[in-house]
């Protein structure tokens, strides 16, 4: 049975379990501390973004329910997450921070897409070989070939790839180089919105980020900061450094990292990869967002933003 027939079946019993009373994860959905936009909300101590009004956030520890909900466990990096208030848009950014030490941008002008496509392909054929047809990924070529903005410090990049099920999948990464790490930004959409979703992300939200005074790249300190290991091809090949890769063969490392990262480290738009939960997640969030949009007036700390929102300050991701 194909994967996209398993989550019809279960996105159509899961509505009728929720249109029959079986609330339990709408119920958890009005947990959620949502703010609404039209304001600049904090990404932890790292950065601001100015929120569109016609958008939703949620912070460090909401974003992290959120994955729960969605039967994902949280990487424990997450420093907040966008939504559409429009309950017929369906997308998703999330914002994780990973302080790996200051990376040097040296290689800005040798990025060797065709090389890392290379390697990626090569991984993937070599781990293929002990792999059901069912389970095997098939790098086909770039969505968006890698590249550094070095005005914003933004490294980009998109990949295209196929299930063994000859179902398309595709990844869209944001990586925001700071002072001592980077800003992961990650576009969960579908393939037929991807275009629009990447446009609104590259137009509306990622101009409004400001990294924060002190954690700049520019606010890099050679005397006092550690120099990370990695560059931006490491970035790209999954944060884990080239000679790791070399070794273990790409798709392993990559399941590594996804694993580790609560499915979101490398996010694969596509149901086959999705997995069941994270589209009925998808799903139930249209129904979770209408919801906190005709209630949210009345709920004095969704619209209090003087502080830090997180109830738990101690574990918010620094």
């Amino acid at each position: 049975m194909r994967w996209g027939q398993t989550i019809l079946g279960a996105l159509l019993a899961l509505s009728l379990v929720l249109l029959s009373g079986g609330n339990a994860w709408a119920s958890s959905s009005e947990q959620l501390k949502w703010i609404e936009g039209g304001r600049k909300v904090d990404l932890g101590k790292m950065a601001t973004v100015d929120l569109d009004s016609s958008l939703l956030f949620l912070d460090a520890a909401n974003t992290a329910k959120v994955s729960e909900m969605n039967h994902e466990k949280p990487s424990g990096k997450e420093i907040g997450s966008i939504f559409p208030k429009d309950e017929n848009q369906n997308w998703e950014v999330i914002f994780e921070y990973y302080e790996l030490g200051h990376i040097k941008d040296d290689e800005k002008e040798d990025i060797d897409a065709d090389a890392i496509l290379d390697s990626y392909k090569k991984g993937t054929e070599e781990s293929n070989k002990e792999k059901a047809e069912s389970d095997r990924l098939y790098v086909k070529g770039w969505d968006v070939k890698p590249f550094y903005n070095e005005a914003t410090h933004n490294l980009t990049w998109s990949m295209l790839a196929e299930d063994g099920n000859k179902e398309k999948l595709i990844n869209y990464n944001v990586r925001v180089l700071t002072r001592q790490g980077y800003i992961s930004a990650i576009l969960v959409s579908d393939p037929a919105h991807l275009d629009a979703d990447k446009k609104f992300l590259n137009d509306n939200i990622l101009p409004k980020l400001t990294v924060k005074s002190g954690e700049r790249y520019e606010d890099f300190n050679a005397s006092t900061d550690k120099i990370s290991e990695y560059g931006l091809t490491g970035l790209i090949l999954g944060g884990a450094g080239l000679a790791v890769a070399k070794k273990v063969g790409l798709l392993a490392l990559i399941i590594a990292f996804f694993k580790g990262a609560g499915i979101k480290v490398l996010v694969l738009i596509g149901a086959a990869c999705a997995g069941v939960f994270g589209v009925i997640g998808k799903f139930f969030a249209k129904l979770f967002r209408k919801k906190k949009t005709e209630s949210m007036h009345n709920e004095p700390n969704a619209q209090d933003q003087s502080e830090p929102y997180s109830s738990n300050k101690e574990n918010t991701p620094l």
